[in-house]
């Protein structure tokens, strides 16, 4: 009823095309590798093979990148680990449809987005680890006055190639700046160092 309810919609959407349909997580990875959709909505509570274990065997493919997970209220739970197998988005089932069809569109050109709730949700569930993390540190890591423009850029959800074209850089130094603002936070990807940054907002 949730499949045939969203078909409905997107379908009403001049720019979007809903080319296939799976009722669990194996058929979703099946159908995602054979018609190679730009974005692939996906729950992550399902029956046989649960979401995150289709994107895990997506990420394997190089397909999960094209992941927007839509959930239901409680699953916030998840975001961090689906986001660190490759999703691109994760929004609430309870999301206004036009949001819907705005998430689809960002997911597809590329960019990071997180529902309002599950934002607030992983920056809680990072409080813990990221105290510990502080309390060695109470100035904070020293980055370069460079490198907190593109943190800023990274918590905004925007790529590399946007940052770079925001900022008037090289993709490449780009790719540098990216990889050194890790290091000095000491996280292992582009989401938990934008999670430190929103944690850190000034």
């Amino acid at each position: 009823m949730v499949r045939q309810g969203l078909r409905v919609f997107l379908e009403l959407e001049p720019d979007l095309e809903v080319v296939g349909e799976a009722s669990d997580g194996a058929e979703a990875a099946a159908l995602t590798a054979e018609l190679l959709p730009d974005v692939v909505l996906l729950d992550l509570v399902m029956p046989g093979v649960d979401g995150l274990t289709a994107l895990e065997t997506l990420a394997e493919q190089g397909l999960a990148e094209r992941a927007l997970v839509v959930t239901s209220f409680g699953e916030y739970r998840s975001a961090l680990p689906a986001l660190r197998a490759g999703a691109r988005g994760y929004i609430s089932k309870d999301v206004d449809p036009a949001a819907l069809a705005t998430a689809v569109r960002a997911v597809a050109a590329g960019h990071v987005l997180l529902g309002p709730q599950v934002t607030e949700a992983l920056v809680a569930q990072a409080g813990t680890a990221s105290a510990a993390n502080l309390a060695g540190e109470p100035q904070g890591p020293q980055l370069t006055a460079r490198e907190r423009e593109v943190l800023e850029q990274i918590a905004a959800g925007r790529s590399n190639r946007e940052i770079a074209k925001s900022l008037q850089l090289a993709e490449k130094t780009v790719k540098t700046h990216v990889s050194n603002v890790l290091m000095k936070l000491g996280v292992a990807d582009r989401t938990q160092a934008a999670l430190w940054a929103v944690r850190h907002e000034e």
